[in-house]
């Protein structure tokens, strides 16, 4: 049971940072772009961690839960 609720706040959690990522006003990418310089590549390895991934990662872990 525990796991089964760790997999959903992970899907929980990816879907919400995925959908926040790409609404346009919740984040600016030009001002992250501004401010970051170079290191903005830096902002979409933080969203595929914190989003995709984390939906992969709750994905797999109902999967195998239920296996």
């Amino acid at each position: 049971m525990p796991l089964n609720t760790l997999a959903l706040c992970f899907i929980s959690l990816g879907a919400l940072v995925t959908v926040l990522f790409w609404i346009p006003r919740v984040v600016s990418r030009p001002g992250l772009k501004e401010f970051l310089g170079r290191r903005y590549p830096l902002v979409y390895l933080f969203y595929f961690t914190n989003g995709p991934f984390l939906l992969v990662i709750g994905l797999y872990l109902l999967w195998f839960q239920n296996r």
